[in-house]
């Protein structure tokens, strides 16, 4: 492999290389230094021009050039005299197909390299994983897919956070592709642009083992979907905590009709019916937002009737136990949220999580915990439920109870946000894992550093640069931050189908 540059001076987290005349070396390109009977791993985060030629003369001769005093101007030893520097930090060491976190420099003076696809042989599967991509250096993509233990991953949180543009919902596409036939986990996906089912082009509905792995329910039904329909009976009080709005008075509202009135009590606020002690112009605001949220209202005989196709007096007894049960045994579910408000998207996740953080608490004290699969609970655009200013506001939801305690439960989070520095510090803490896609504002970029598994804070520029489906992976799950390539979605179906087709040539 031709040698790229030398090692020539630095300190620990912040080592400089001169770079051989004719070599490339770009932003976030993996090298590779021998240190005796070990190799040391090492990631450009910067690159510097450098001479030996005084800057004031350098200007004089450029400035001659550029006006035409001497257009055979010419350096003496350009090559030698001129040159760039690249800044690295060692991120490895590799020995004995072991990795550690290097304590000591490289070798001064030592030759550098690019890494190939056979420095990478410690890298071995997990148990239980999961695909991301492969293994990228700067641009450059290596044949070497980058897997992750999915039970623990799932269980303790993921981050992906990224400006517009950049392969979030791709990222995450693939991850459930991935794990669509794997039994270990259990996957909700609260889907607010419809794009992961694949109504309309190649999605989950096109793997191979969608019919018995994948739930899709929508309120617009199609080949393959369940309705989404929720009865009214189903809803409790605290669903709505954290998600809808309600004055102090209004919340003991909800309460005392729920306790009067047990399954019934929406319906009886739909009606007007009276509460005790309750003032009778709370239950007609009351009346009003539910009829806004849920779409539900009385008639003069008293008949209650819903505006939409989600929330129903008679029909969708079933839903939530179904959907539950699909989590437990391992499905894949798609909730089409795409028509609905946040609110309404948020709180059908509400209740579903309720329910199911109260079945999983009940398992952990039965002893029966451990034989559960995982559940990972994807949302999009995460600050919705996760920013500082809503938990303030109408404090703490499902959702940031699970972001803080749902791993003692096997209930895991997989945040997707354009805005991470929206999240409270601690919340951020508890996503072990980060998939860090590009980003180029200053302040986004801090928020995640700061709260990354590994010290990423030379990769600033690295995370600025970073184009589509290009990432870094950030885990307390790896020995080091791993930039990764994560393939177009429709280039990964085709990938797999050829790898179908061929399996089922071989039983012919």
């Amino acid at each position: 492999m031709k040698v790229v540059g030398s090692v020539i001076s630095g300190k620990h987290g912040s080592i400089l290389i001169r770079q051989k005349s004719g070599a490339e070396v770009e932003l976030g390109d993996l090298l590779l230094v021998k240190q005796k009977e070990a190799s040391v791993l090492l990631q450009v985060y910067d690159v510097i021009y450098s001479s030996q030629i005084p800057a004031k003369h350098l200007e004089m001769i450029s400035g001659m050039k550029l006006e035409g005093y001497g257009a055979d101007l010419d350096f003496m030893d350009p090559a030698l005299r001129n040159y760039v520097l690249v800044q690295v930090k060692a991120v490895a060491k590799i020995e004995d197909n072991r990795v550690r976190i290097p304590k000591t420099l490289p070798p001064f003076m030592g030759n550098v390299r690019h890494v190939t696809k056979e420095d990478f042989d410690f890298l071995t599967k997990p148990s239980n994983p999961v695909f991301f991509g492969n293994i990228r250096s700067g641009s450059k993509v290596l044949a070497v897919p980058v897997y992750l233990n999915g039970l623990k991953m799932f269980t303790h949180h993921i981050l992906v956070p990224a400006t517009t543009g950049r392969g979030k919902s791709n990222l995450v596409k693939v991850m459930v592709w991935d794990v669509l036939d794997k039994d270990f986990c259990g996957v909700l996906v609260l889907d607010p642009h419809d794009e992961y089912f694949g109504r309309h082009g190649k999605g989950l509905k096109d793997h191979s083992t969608s019919k018995r792995n994948l739930m899709y329910y929508s309120p617009r039904p199609v080949r393959g979907s369940i309705s989404l329909i929720f009865n009214l009976s189903l809803i409790r009080p605290w669903h709505f905590r954290g998600i809808v709005k309600f004055t102090e008075a209004q919340q003991q509202a909800l309460i005392v009709a729920h306790n009067t009135y047990q399954e019934n009590w929406l319906t009886e606020i739909a009606r007007g019916s009276p509460l005790e002690n309750v003032d009778p112009r709370t239950i007609s605001v009351l009346q009003r937002k539910m009829d806004a949220l849920l779409g539900i209202y009385a008639e003069d005989d008293g008949i209650v009737h819903s505006r939409t196709n989600v929330f129903s007096t008679s029909m969708g007894n079933s839903t939530l136990k179904d959907i539950l049960e699909g989590l437990e045994n391992s499905k894949k579910l798609v909730l089409d949220t795409s028509f609905f408000t946040d609110e309404v998207e948020l709180l059908i996740g509400s209740i579903i999580l309720h329910e199911l953080l109260y079945r999983y608490k009940n398992y952990k004290q039965e002893g029966t915990l451990d034989s559960k699969p995982v559940v990972s609970v994807i949302v999009e655009e995460a600050p919705r439920i996760l920013s500082s200013e809503v938990l303030t506001s109408m404090g703490d939801n499902i959702y940031s109870s699970i972001a803080r305690e749902g791993r003692k439960f096997k209930i895991g989070l997989v945040a997707i946000t354009q805005l991470a520095s929206l999240i409270p510090k601690t919340v951020l803490a508890n996503m072990n894992t980060k998939i860090i896609l590009g980003n180029e504002l200053v302040s986004e970029r801090s928020a995640i550093i700061n709260s990354a598994a590994q010290d990423l804070s030379a990769d600033d520029r690295n995370i600025a640069s970073l184009d589509l489906g290009e990432a870094i992976i950030s885990s307390n799950f790896t020995k080091f931050a791993i930039p990764i390539q994560t393939p177009l979605f429709e280039d990964y179906i085709k990938q797999h189908e050829k790898i179908s087709i061929k399996k089922k040539r071989r039983f012919v």
